[in-house]
């Protein structure tokens, strides 16, 4: 399990009806349940409506050592090495999974041992041990994942954190979602419990079951989860993250070996929204995560080797573990547009950066052709089908579609694109897309003398450790001048050790 401790730490179709059992939703569970008679195996995903966006002022990391506490802890009758010694000959796995809205703890076993798995499963979430030896270790491994992992060792996802935290400053989305090292260190056991006890509600989880239970299993799930407090905490508002004017630039000093640029800007768009479909198939055209049909990826890593991975996002995004797709269960009330190119050479840092906003432009502005619609969206069709492999995965999407209120995601994207047109897309990229009014964030080596060369706006020729076509050399020309808009009392160098403090 303690692989999938550190997954959660560091960022972490059958057939049957979906029921969902919540008529009275301050004093009954909800339940959404995915039959399948034919699996010999059982999964569940015990959602809470509860993510770091509720981290009180100063003690932000709360609801991950809650979490923490829950998933990867003890029962009332057992300690949590007694956990893991009983889980571990059934080759069963309980973890929990956090984000900004919701957390999320997953189970699988083999429906054999269903009976004692659940009475595990439900003694964590009902009868949790809080252990004071439990505290001690999540808190130091919280604090390492941030001080020394996440600052330290891990450029890329620094690089995305540092954006997240650029976009939201002063919002409840602007810390990561493990906390920060100054909030983590304030969190103490009783915090946790009484934050358990606030959170933890009838009205404030829904339980996600499939596979191949017995058909009175599911009507139990209400009826023992009753036991937890009616109610249902009072909705936090929105976030309201302050208008981005021009480009607006975080640049994150750090000794490393290359540089690592995300970027990009929230967007009131989400899969309960017609055009985030349009906005699936746009998107999938500039940089699909982890494969090669992308704008960005073809033209900075395949015509020009910049580096390994160049990709967007018009949501959230982590991979599911062991894959390149996306993992469900981290849904937000407001999303971002955003571009990750992984690490680039520090000489080429600056070209880079203009390189993903030429072809950002060239999306906004040009738009899809015919043929590159007609080939994306039906790569989309098929593509988002290899999402929901397992029937964890599945039922994964079910509850996100639950949380968004609308058709079960998968279904909605084959309900949705072959009703699109090119002008729909165009439509949609035209109105909530944009190249203007970025914020970027630069994880790199000798951020001073960039931040010089950003605001001075200067030529940035590309070198190449091999010849390039006379076709790209001509576009470079054009690259290495393109006009990067920067806000001049928005550029700032902060050291990596100065991010996620406080």
């Amino acid at each position: 399990m303690r692989g999938t401790v550190l997954v959660a730490i560091l960022f972490f179709c059958i057939g049957a009806s979906m029921t969902s059992m919540n008529s009275a939703p301050s004093d009954r569970v909800k339940v959404l349940e995915r039959p399948s008679a034919n699996s010999p195996l059982v999964t569940f995903r015990a959602v809470i409506g509860s993510g770091s966006a509720r981290d009180p002022q100063g003690k932000n990391g709360l609801n991950a050592l809650t979490a923490l506490m829950i998933g990867h802890g003890g029962t009332k009758n057992l300690t949590y090495q007694q956990v893991v010694k009983t889980l571990y000959p059934w080759a069963a796995t309980v973890s929990p999974q956090f984000d900004k809205e919701v957390t999320v703890f997953i189970g699988e076993v083999h429906r054999d041992h269903l009976e004692k798995f659940y009475a595990i499963l439900s003694s964590l979430l009902l009868e949790p041990r809080f252990d004071p030896e439990d505290f001690k270790r999540h808190q130091t491994n919280l604090l390492n994942a941030l001080q020394n992992t996440l600052r330290g060792n891990d450029d890329e996802n620094l690089g995305k954190q540092a954006l997240n935290t650029f976009m939201y400053a002063n919002t409840t989305y602007g810390t990561p979602e493990i906390g920060t090292v100054q909030g983590l260190k304030a969190v103490t056991l009783e915090d946790v419990k009484a934050f358990y006890k606030k959170m933890y509600t009838r009205g404030n989880i829904t339980i996600g079951i499939a596979g191949g239970y017995p058909k009175d299993f599911m009507s139990r799930l209400p009826r023992d989860f009753a036991r937890l407090p009616a109610g249902k905490p009072a909705a936090e508002p929105d976030p309201q993250p302050e208008p981005i004017v021009d480009h607006e630039i975080l640049l994150v000093e750090k000794e490393c070996r290359s540089t690592a640029i995300s970027m990009g800007f929230p967007i009131q768009v989400t899969r309960a929204d017609k055009d985030f479909y349009a906005l699936l198939v746009a998107n999938s055209y500039l940089g699909e995560h982890r494969t090669f049909n992308g704008a960005l990826m073809q033209h900075l890593r395949g015509w020009r080797g910049l580096n390994y991975g160049d990709y967007s996002y018009i949501e959230n995004f982590m991979e599911y573990p062991g894959t390149v797709f996306p993992r469900p269960n981290i849904p937000r009330r407001q999303q971002f547009f955003s571009i990750w190119l992984r690490p680039i050479e520090h000489a080429n840092r600056h070209f880079g950066l203009r390189n993903a906003l030429w072809e950002l432009q060239k999306l906004v502005d040009k738009g899809l052709s015919p043929e590159d619609f007609e080939n994306t969206r039906k790569f989309v069709l098929n593509y988002s089908k290899l999402w929901v492999q397992t029937m964890s995965q599945r039922l994964g999407y079910y509850l996100d579609s639950d949380f968004y209120g609308t058709k079960y995601y998968i279904d909605r994207i084959q309900e949705e694109l072959p009703k699109l047109t090119v002008a729909d897309v165009n439509r949609a990229i035209k109105k909530h897309l944009q190249y203007r009014n970025v914020k970027i964030a630069i994880v790199t080596k000798g951020a001073e003398a960039l931040k010089a060369d950003l605001m001075a706006n200067i030529k940035s020729p590309v070198t190449y450790a091999s010849p390039v076509s006379k076709e790209i050399q001509e576009e470079d020309k054009l690259i290495e001048v393109y006009p990067l808009n920067i806000n001049q009392k928005k550029i700032r160098v902060l050291s990596n050790t100065e991010l996620f403090e406080k």
